[in-house]
């Protein structure tokens, strides 16, 4: 439960969770989520697919998640901090760099990272910096995490293309999303060749037949703070267009959703393959339903299961908090190196394992199998505790 006061000194309520799914093979890690549509099914379903996706890292973090029913969206600095700070008093005796390493999601970026650090050092009198992951470059954060995600989900992709004989330079790619893993997406896509040509936010979708202007997208979301619609105000050869499903009915060799869970329905994913998709990298947590990962299977379509895919981000944190505990920071090129490292073991372990139990190509039950086996076998190794 957590109270706060707006700026009109109003009383507001929200009601929030923390769910510490398993510490096997290291402390519970995982995102915090600020959205309103946040309740406890979605917080555990995401924690128990954390655990695996942590796992397949090869870092030793185990799985959790978390989440407030806030809605920053409107809200002033002041009242995001006001928030925050009532948040973390009550979060602050369940975490610990040790216990539970809480870091961003939905809604909550590095300005909201930051006033909860704030507090629980407040709390604590303590500078446990690797309490949380996301942090500022001046308190303990980590060069490429921002771009982590986003850079992660290409390298895997580039991984799945390689090994069928293909690469992501000169196709042409559809990416959902216009937040921060999004973003970093595109721009890993674009230095690898690619031409993405189309974007979204929650209203509706830019089509540019000249390539995503991405300095342009940057200043209106991360700057201004403003709709994707405004790109095709300023952008003469984009095209704006109501309603993000549409997105999906844009041709594309390589589409990759990054925006939210179940965004590729049944229907959209059968207009994807007759659209000519041959890949399609999973960057959001769960984006695809159940029915439309089958489909893409069953039509041979090379799928990035998320859990492998987007692992970039979790896997940057936990180097985070390594240079955290050896009190030092590494450079851009040192932990994008490590990254770059980390996708193309995750790619290799998912492909080994999909191939030992009988399921060549299947990169979605690879991914699951190989997260199941470590955590598994770190659990039976412990004993019955």
């Amino acid at each position: 439960r957590v109270p706060w006061v707006d700026d009109k000194g109003e009383i507001q309520v929200n009601r929030g969770f923390r769910v510490q799914f398993n510490s096997a093979i290291g402390p519970y890690k995982g995102g915090l989520r600020f959205h309103p549509s946040v309740n406890l099914s979605i917080i555990k379903f995401l924690g128990f697919e954390q655990i695996f996706k942590n796992s397949l890292t090869g870092l030793p973090i185990g799985g959790g998640k978390g989440g407030y029913d806030f809605d920053p969206k409107g809200k002033s600095d002041n009242e995001i901090m006001k928030f925050c700070q009532s948040f973390m008093t009550e979060l602050y005796r369940h975490i610990g760099p040790n216990v539970d390493v809480p870091a961003g999601d939905i809604g909550v970026g590095g300005r909201e990272i930051g006033y909860l650090y704030g507090q629980y050092k407040r709390i604590r009198n303590a500078n446990d910096q690797g309490v949380l992951t996301g942090k500022g470059l001046t308190y303990g954060g980590s060069l490429a995490r921002t771009q982590a995600t986003g850079f992660g989900i290409i390298y895997f992709v580039e991984e799945m293309l390689k090994e069928a004989g293909k690469t992501i330079n000169g196709q042409t790619v559809v990416i959902s999303g216009a937040g921060n893993v999004a973003i970093y997406a595109v721009k890993k896509a674009q230095e690898l060749g690619a031409k993405v040509v189309a974007m979204c936010d929650s209203s509706g979708y830019i089509f540019d037949e000249d390539g995503i202007d991405l300095p342009l997208v940057q200043q209106i979301k991360e700057i201004e703070r403003k709709r994707i619609k405004e790109y095709a105000v300023r952008k003469p050869s984009a095209k704006y267009f109501e309603g993000n499903k549409g997105i999906w009915t844009v041709k594309a060799d390589v589409v990759i959703p990054c925006a939210t869970q179940n965004e590729i329905d049944l229907n959209d994913a059968k207009i994807i393959v007759e659209n000519g998709t041959f890949a399609v990298g999973e960057g959001a947590n769960m984006p695809c339903t159940n029915e439309a990962e089958q489909y893409f299977l069953e039509k041979g379509i090379l799928l990035a299961p998320s859990k492998a895919a987007n692992a970039g981000g979790v896997a940057t944190s936990a180097l985070e908090m390594t240079q955290n505990s050896m009190r030092l920071s590494w450079s851009f090129e040192e932990v994008d190196e490590k990254l770059h490292g980390i996708m193309v073991n995750i790619f290799k372990n998912t492909r080994d394992a999909a191939k030992e139990y009988g399921f060549e190509g299947n990169y979605l039950v690879g991914a699951n199998i190989a997260g199941f086996i470590k955590v598994a076998d770190a659990m039976m190794a412990q004993g019955i505790v």
